[in-house]
This record gives structure tokens, sequence and C-alpha cells, in this order.
């Protein structure tokens, strides 16, 4: 074919031309090509070889991807180096010396990137590129992106070439029309799904969550779920970036995790969209809302099916191992996953899922495909055992670096302009309470706290006198205060004031938070319009305003207009609406419930004295209605326990009352057994009256009981603080401690929970048990692995043979308590009291027992390798048979890791290993 090309040797000597004519002039390589083949095949008047075919269409294909792919890219200075270099003429001479078999032609039309020609074109691209001024590493992923784009125009020559090559190539033409659609799905895919996300419009604003997004920072996160405060923070963009691209880190799954706020979502959204620009075809980004799942199946890749309704998906049942093919998948929101599959045991089939799916592709080459997960901080914290093989990070605070540019682009948006600076000046003042500035470091209240202000409708008055606990409260009651008086029309010119917002905002409101009972209870994601109404049938007020909306505006435009108060219609169910931000959706689910808790406190005035408002029975339902479908996550208790302390009159102790008769009479099965209708039959069946599956009467009952003894805990402890109501409110969830005896009402509740899902209990109840009354309990064999005991009193509580490995034991007070053979590894035991406690053959190996009472314990037989003994008190402590033996070594001894430093009373100690007291200088 040389003499046909004239002066050149090859197609790609038109790498010798400027690229910027190689891009712009719109050479038409793929026609060249063919017309090259029929040419031969008419002047040599037969076929050329598949070799001949190959060789040419690849260079065409490959020229017509280096056009693609270099238009991506910035335009100047493509040719800083005008001499095109020796190493250029170098490596085009190399094509003379390729021999191409039909072995090495059959890989190059199966997959071209990773053939020996495409090692060979992409040298002399690298040394074309080395004469510009594109970085090193740019150049390389350029390269692997041209070299993987070049398989579809190789597609499209073989089904352009027609009759030069019908019977040199294999597949058949309908095969490459299939192969040629596929890459045209993935296109419409990227367009349609990824590219459009950071366009998006920021709730009812005018402008886009890109104009306002600046790249987060984050740390790494360790085995036990703890940042590295050692390390400095991160570039989460960088991080994510280096990760995917280090081939060495196939193996690993990416989890970002992060607070309610902390910009998760958009993180997804914008690196999705970095990944389609910069790194597509080498990586293509698949985007999943994880609340979007219709199915869980047993193994993610049929999950995966089930939910991308996507024609290159559907069409192919090899998607994932067709090596011209590789996807990231960003799994967005582990903790949104529906409520069906929201269990502990769920959640952790999923992960492994993940986890499993990820070691498949590291292990098979055709797959090689990568998962990036977030969740919040909070959503790994039940699951016992993790996967090895997941890459933690958390994203942190916006420092204040961060936060300036966030306020530089908040002040680039026509309707900021010359605000934002004032905005950045009042954060910086001392007019700004110390509270504000720390939740201004989050971006979701960073961005309502602008907004806010920009507006006029910032009460910095309220924000002064708010406490910690309090600050976000007032945010966020002042941004729904905001929404529900702003003026917004529609784009028809339909004045929403006049239908909706003239309404009295508490009627409106009321809405609203009905709406996030029905979301929160339908998994926390999106509910539907019809179970709103329903519930609205019994307040006269809100039901009348919402037949008087639907009236002047219609079913789908009353949908429309409650996107101006953080709602929207969802994507995923026909007639549902969600919340734009999850927050909203559970603090207006909290306000909701401390609405109710405040009426039950409420009296009346009646001819023979007081009566309650919401009669026992009334409240019995009530408490089933709100609190039967699932348990309450850590944002909705702190924002209840927040909206309850601002609140100067709540009767503290009267609630307290009520709540613990209900739990007295639900410990007694009262609720359940019953020949009549039951109150977790009635709230089962009006959830399943909405589509709302996976609960039984059982989960219904167990559900609403664990979340009144989370309200009871969360009661207990704030009235610990409290000098008058610290004698009022004492809770004790396993009954009042007896003189003699154990109390084992919690074990029997414990064993009742786990009856429907092992580790139920621990899963709801185990990160509420700081500070909780549990002494004298019997808790004997039960599961508390992982659980915040952080302060609690276990003081004489049996817990022998109990699970508390990794469990927050910090500061408690376990004094004569009864752990023989429990298992304590890597239990958080810093500064507890053990005084005097049965520790005989317990696991302690790993534990920080820094600063612990140890004094008078009984450690015989027990496990101590790695543990930190650090300034432990030892006095009178029993070591006998104590398990100090040296794993590694097999020698008889201490474990190595074991840390002794500035130990005290271990000379008053029995049974101490000579051995050990030479080491320490005992003897």
């Amino acid at each position: 074919m040389k003499p046909l090309l004239q002066n050149s040797s090859s197609l790609l000597d038109v790498l010798c031309s400027p690229l910027a004519q190689v891009v712009g002039a719109g050479l038409p390589f793929v026609p060249l090509g063919i017309a090259l083949l029929k040419f031969s095949r008419d002047i040599t008047k037969q076929d050329p070889s598949l070799e001949d075919c190959v060789f040419i269409v690849s260079q065409a294909a490959y020229l017509e991807s280096v056009k693609e792919i270099l238009s991506l890219y910035p335009s100047p200075n493509r040719d800083a180096d005008p001499n095109i270099n020796k190493a250029l003429t170098k490596q085009l001479q190399k094509l003379n010396d390729i021999e191409l078999d039909y072995q090495s032609a059959s890989n190059a039309v199966a997959c071209f990137h990773q053939s020996e020609l495409a090692k060979t074109f992409n040298q002399v691209l690298l040394a074309r590129l080395a004469a510009t001024n594109i970085p090193n590493a740019n150049a390389h992923i350029l390269t692997q992106r041209v070299a993987w784009n070049t398989h579809r125009y190789i597609i499209k020559a073989w089904i352009e070439s027609g009759d030069a090559i019908k019977n040199i190539i294999q597949p058949s033409f309908g095969d490459w029309q299939k192969e040629q659609q596929k890459f045209s799905s993935i296109d419409e895919y990227l367009k349609t799904h990824i590219a459009s996300k950071p366009l998006d419009l920021v709730f009812d604003e005018s402008f886009s969550f890109k104009d306002i997004y600046v790249p987060l920072k984050a740390k790494p996160v360790d085995n036990n779920g703890k940042i590295d405060e050692k390390v400095n923070s991160l570039d989460l963009e960088k991080w994510a970036k280096e990760n995917l691209l280090n081939p060495n880190n196939l193996e690993q799954v990416m989890f970002v995790q992060g607070g309610p706020g902390r910009g998760k979502s958009v993180f997804c959204r914008m690196f999705s969209d970095w990944v389609q620009q910069h790194l597509h075809p080498i990586w293509t980004p698949i985007l999943i809302r994880l609340r979007d799942l219709d199915s869980f199946e047993s193994r993610l890749e049929n999950t995966l099916e089930a939910e991308l309704k996507i024609s290159f998906i559907q069409s192919d049942k090899n998607w994932l191992t067709n090596k011209n093919t590789r996807f990231l998948f960003i799994l967005d929101g582990f903790d949104e996953l529906h409520i069906e599959a929201r269990t502990d045991v769920n959640l952790e089939k999923f992960i492994k899922q993940v986890s499993g799916f990820q070691k498949e592709c590291q292990d098979y080459l055709e797959m090689g495909h990568r998962v990036l997960i977030t969740g919040r901080s909070m959503s790994l914290q039940g699951i016992p055992y993790l996967p090895r093989n997941l890459e933690r990070v958390e994203i942190v605070e916006m420092d204040g670096q961060l936060q300036q540019k966030w306020l530089d682009k908040w002040e680039e948006l026509p309707a900021n302009k010359g605000k934002s600076a004032a905005f950045g000046q009042f954060l910086q003042s001392d007019q700004c309470p110390s509270e504000v500035k720390k939740l201004a470091q989050e971006p979701l209240l960073l961005y309502l706290l602008a907004a806010m202000y920009r507006d006029g409708k910032l009460a910095i008055d309220k924000l002064e006198q708010a406490s910690h606990s309090t600050a976000k409260i007032v945010i966020y009651q002042e941004a729904l205060n905001w929404v529900l008086t702003k003026q917004r029309s529609q784009t028809d010119g339909t004045n929403l004031n006049i239908e909706l917002t003239q309404q009295k905002p508490e009627d409106l409101k009321r809405i609203l938070t009905e709406a996030a009972v029905c979301v929160v209870q339908s998994g926390g994601e999106f509910a539907s319009m019809s179970m709103l109404e329903a519930r609205l049938q019994d307040d006269e007020t809100a039901k009348a305003l919402i037949e008087k909306a639907k009236e002047k505006l219609g079913n789908e435009a009353l949908k429309t207009a409650l996107a101006a108060f953080y709602i929207r219609p969802a994507d995923k169910q026909e007639g549902g609406v969600e919340f734009f931000h999850k927050s909203f959706g559970e603090f207006l689910f909290a306000e909701r419930l401390k609405a109710r808790l405040k009426a039950w406190t409420q009296y009346y005035d009646a001819g023979d004295g007081r009566q309650l408002v919401i009669p026992e029975a009334q409240m019995n339902w009530e408490i089933y209605d709100l609190l039967g479908f699932g348990k309450l996550t850590p944002e909705i208790v702190e924002y209840l326990m927040g909206l309850l302390t601002e609140n100067q009159d709540i009767p503290w102790e009267q609630l307290f009352k009520r709540l613990e008769k209900f739990y007295g009479n639900w410990c007694k099965g009262k609720f359940i057994d019953s020949a009549e209708e039951t109150l977790p039959q009635k709230k089962l069946r009006q959830l399943q009256k909405y589509g709302i599956q996976g609960l039984g009467q059982r989960q219904v009952d167990i559900y609403a009981g664990l979340n009144v003894i989370i309200l009871l805990l969360k009661l207990h402890r704030y009235a610990k603080g409290q000098d008058d109501l610290k004698k009022q409110i004492i809770f004790y969830p396993s009954g009042k401690p007896r003189e003699n005896s154990w109390t084992p009402q919690l074990y029997f509740i414990i064993n009742y929970s786990n009856c429907i899902q092992f580790e139920t209990f621990n899963s709801v109840v185990g990160q509420f048990l700081s500070g909780a009354d549990l002494s004298g309990a019997y808790l004997s064999g039960t599961n508390l692995s992982r659980a915040d005991l952080s302060r609690a009193d276990l003081s004489r509580a049996d817990l022998s043979g109990a699970y508390l490995n990794g469990a927050d034991l910090f500061g408690a007070d376990l004094s004569g308590a009864y752990l023989f053979g429990a298992r304590l590894s890597r239990a958080d035991l810093f500064g507890a009291d053990l005084s005097g406690a049965d520790l005989s053959g317990a696991d302690l190996s790993g534990a920080d027992l820094s600063g612990a009472d140890l004094s008078r314990a009984d450690l015989s037989g027990a496990d101590l390798s790695g543990a930190d003994l650090s300034g432990a008190d030892l006095f009178g402590a029993d070591l006998s048979g104590a398990d100090l033996s040296d794993k590694d070594s097999g020698d008889i001894g201490w474990d190595k890791n074991t840390k002794w430093d500035d130990v005290k009373g271990l000379d008053t100690a029995r049974n101490v290993p000579e051995v050990l007291k030479q080491q320490l200088g005992l003897s």
C-alpha cells in the first residue's frame, strides 16, 4: 500500500501536521481509510487480507479518535514547540517494522486499546504530544482516551466498508450495528443523566449547583470508623481521581461518608460529570441514587440491571464483561436505601455485595469496573463485620479558604452582587454568634444562611441567644419561615403567593410536616400524594387548603407549587413527592413529633378537675402512628431534642411520665396481645394501603417501643444536666435496680426485638445508650457490639458472655459488674470504672483501658493482647492465668502490643507473671 500513500509511510504521518489543523480541518479519516481499502481491491482484483484491513482502518479510526478527543481540550499553545522532534519520526518509522499476523489483527478488532497496534500508535501520539505544553501525566490519560475511543470508529469503518470487507471481518454486519447502537446509547445517557446534573437548579433558585460548587476536603477513616485527625485534610476530588487512576487500587471500594448537608450528593453530581468530560471512555460514569432502587437482588450486577433502564444494558447480557467499556458506578446515599432493605442485616448484605463485586472486577480482566459509594457517617456503624476492601474518607467542615471560595462564587451570581461581601464580613464579625460561624462550615447551612441574609430574613437576634444544640434548629426554623412567606410565581404567571403563600404560614407548615411524616415513613425518600391527603383528612384546615389549591392549580400544578417549599415530584414514583434534601424532611418530621409530644402534656379544666387534652388511648395510637414505621435516625433525634430544649414551656416531667407508662405497658405486650384489632395491626394496614412493604405487626410493635425507649433515654440524659429535673426524671430501661437480684426486663426486650431480625435492638437503640442507667441489669449473652454506652451506669450488671466488641464504654461505670467471658475486643474503656469487676476469661484484646480503674478486678484468664493499659489502676487486681502470651513468637510472656506505660498498682496486683515484673522493673 506504500505507493498509494506517495510520500507517507502511514496515515499517522498526519500527526506531523500542526494539531490545530488535525482537529480543525475536519479531515474525514475513516472515509479515507475505507477508500484506500476499496482502491486496493480495485487495483489488485482481490480482497485485501485481514491484516491489511486492520492496519489501515485502525490508523484511520485512531486519527478520528485523536480528532475527537483533542477537540475536548483547550486549543491555545497546542504546538508550543513548532519543531517536531526526532522522537516522533523515530516512532513513526517503527510502524514500518510492524509484522501484523492474523491473531494480532483479530485482537485489534476485538479490543483495540489492549492490542499491540494500540501500544505502537500510543507511542507515536505521546511523542507528538511531547511537542506541546500538555503535562506528561495528562498526555498519558489523553492517549489512553484516544485508544479506548478508537474502537467505536473501527466499528463505524466496518459498517461503512460494506462489500469491501464482507468476506474478511467477523462478526456480522448486524453485530457491528448493535455495538454502534450501544455507544450511541452510552452517549445519550452521559448527555441526559450525567452532563446535565451540575446544571440542575439549587432548590427554587435561578442558579445551578455548578455555579456555587467548590471542591470539598476529607480525611481518611480507619477500620474502626474513626477519622485520622493526625493526617492533614486532602482534596476529595483529587483523592477520588488518584484512586480511580491507580491500577493497584482496583480491589478497593471508595466510600465517601459525611454528615447531613456536607455535600455528598453534590460531589457525586460534579465528579461524575468530571469523569465523563476528562476520562471517558477509559471510565464511563454511572450515577445511581440508592433511594431509587426498586429491587434488592442477591447480586449487585442483578440490582444494577434491574435499576438501569438503559438500552446498552438491557440489550446486552454481557455488558459488564465487554472489554471495550469500563464503568465507574457512583452509588449515592447508602443510608437512603428503601426501608425494607435498610435493616443492618440487609445493609451488611448490600455492602458485602459491593465488596464482592469489586473483588470480581479485580480478578476478571474482562470487568475492571470501580465503585464509589456515599453515605452518612453513621450508616456503617451498625454493621458488625465490614469488608476489608473499603477505603473510607469523611468529608470535613469547610475551612476558611474553602468558605471564601464559596462566597466569591456566591457574589458572582447576578442576584447577589454586593451582598456576599457583606455576608462574609458578618461571618467574620463579633456580631456573628460563634455557633453560627461553626455551622457555616457546613455547605447546606452556609447556603441557607447566605440566602436568608441576602433576602433580609436572617434572625440574628435569635441566633445570638442560641446554644450549641439549638443554633442549627434556629437556622432550619428561620429557613422554613423564609420559604413559607417568600413571594413566588409560576412561569405562566400564576401567583403562588395568592394560591398558597397568602394562606396562614402555620397551615402551610402543617402540610409540610405531614408530608415529612409520609416521606420518612415511606423510607425517608419519597411518598405518595394520596398518603399525604389521607393523613390530612382529620385536619380540616389543612385539608381545605389542599383542596382549594388543587381546585385552582390542578393536581400536577399543586405538586409543582409545593416545589417552592423544598418539595418536588418524585423521580421514581408517579404521583409522589420528595424533599429536595433529606435533612428538610427529617427536620420537619421532628417538628411534627415535637408538636405531638407537647400536646400529650396539655391539660384542660373540666368540671371535676384538670383533664388531659389527649387521652391515654389516643396517645397510644398516635405513638404507633408516628413511631411504628422503622427506626428514628440520629438526625431526627438531634433535631427533636433541639426543638424541645429551645422551648421553655415543655412540661418535662409530665412528658416523661406519659412515655414511661406507655413503655411499661408495651413491655407487658398490652398493645399486641389482644383479640380485637390491635394498634400495630391498625398501623400496618395504613402503611400497606400506601404501598409501604417489608413490615409486619411485630415489626410495627417493636419499632414503636424501641423508638419510645430512644425518647426516654434522651429525656433521661437531658434531665441529668438539669438540677430541677435530675431527681424527677430517671429512666431504668431494665427496671428499677433490686437489692439482691438482677433486673431482666431489657434482656427480654432485646430478645423480643431480635426475633424479627438479628441485632434489631442494637441497630435501633445501640447508638443512644450513652448515659443510660442499666445498673443491676441482666444482660448476659446480649449483643451490644459497637453500642454507645459511654458514661452509662452498668454497675453490678450481669454482662457475662455479652458481645461488646468495639463498644464505646468511655467513662462507663462497670464497678462490680459481672463480665465473665465477655467479648470486649477493641472496646473503648478509657477512664471506665471496672473496680471489683469480674473480667475472668474476658476478651480484652485491643481494648483501650487507659486510665481505667481496674482495682480489685478479676482478670484471671483474660486476653489482654494488644490492650492499652496506660495509666490504668491495677491495685489488688488478680492477673492469675491472664493471657499475656506473645502470639507471634509463642514464648510465654505478654503481647508485644500491650501497653503498660504509667500503669499504677501493679506492685500490689496478685499473680503478676514474674517475667512481666522483670520487664517493668518490679522485681
